[in-house]
């Protein structure tokens, strides 16, 4: 069974940045995670075995503190 991948992009309350990059890419299932500069803070690029295991990673990323917002974004 191929993995689900999926890209989520993140705003940061700014003074938090590093902070929140370090524990995003702690995640399970987060496998890159880097800055960027626009609309969105960072990105981080997610793969999981199913839905389920997505939304556990999403809800992780969701709980972290200095988030304003994400959007998650599944590969088709």
């Amino acid at each position: 069974m191929k993995a689900l991948n999926a890209c989520v992009l993140v705003k940061v309350i700014p003074p938090w940045s590093e902070a929140v990059l370090k524990e995003l890419k702690k995640i399970r299932g987060v496998k890159k995670a880097y800055f960027a500069y626009g609309r969105f803070d960072m990105v981080a690029f997610l793969e999981a075995k199913d839905y389920g295991e997505l939304k556990a990673a999403v809800d992780r990323i969701n709980v972290l503190p200095h988030l304003r917002s994400t959007e998650t974004l599944v590969e088709a």
